[in-house]
């Protein structure tokens, strides 16, 4: 190997590790060749994660890189439960998959390399308190934080009811949501029965 193309090799290694995910078309920007990734494949300091897309094999995605990623191969997906609590500070929990929501009646994604798990919601369930935040160079869909709280409730035989009932009681803390906001998403989700005890104790 001579000098220059090891140098190629370790810049653009060093160009992967720092973006943690990586478009092979970014390299060019670099002025570094494809050919290089295809170098960097064949000795394992790099896998790739889909057709185009490569992350060093000694560095896993950081939590929104795979969040975005994972958006943008699940159409119309949403983050939710436990990927919109720990977005948006509500939980000290940090998931190990994805957790996303899917339409009802859509068909579900195949997900070969990603971890994300699926929940189907349907209506307004599915279709209200969602903000688009930016990440990762993308806009993603991420229910709020008061959609989260009832979602938790709706889903606590999945997440645990202390779950559900810690997250209530921090969003509440850290304002980011009003007992109005957290009660008409309760009323979309059916839960209103199972969190009116936990509101009246936070009052």
């Amino acid at each position: 190997m001579n000098m220059d193309q090891k140098t190629q090799e370790d810049r653009a290694l060093e160009i992967i590790r720092g973006m943690g995910i990586l478009r092979s078309g970014q390299l060019e920007e670099f002025q570094i060749p494809r050919m290089v990734l295809s170098r960097l494949l064949e000795k394992g300091k790099i896998e790739r994660i889909e057709h185009g897309l490569y992350m060093p094999v000694d560095q896993g995605a950081g939590e929104m890189e795979t969040v975005a990623l994972a958006a943008r191969k699940v159409p119309g997906g949403v983050v939710c439960l436990l990927s919109a609590l720990s977005y948006h500070g509500l939980t000290t929990e940090i998931p190990h998959q994805v957790w996303m929501a899917i339409d009802r009646n859509k068909p579900v994604p195949k997900l070969e390399f990603l971890p994300v798990r699926l929940f189907r919601f349907s209506g307004d369930s599915y279709g209200t308190g969602i903000l688009t935040v930016p990440m990762q160079g993308r806009d993603v869909s991420v229910y709020s934080p008061a959609k989260t709280v009832a979602d938790c409730f709706k889903f606590r035989n999945r997440i645990g009811t202390d779950v559900a009932v810690e997250a209530l009681r921090d969003c509440l803390q850290q304002r980011k949501c009003s007992r109005d906001d957290l009660w008409r998403f309760a009323k979309i989700d059916r839960v209103q029965n199972v969190m009116l005890p936990y509101l009246e104790a936070t009052a």
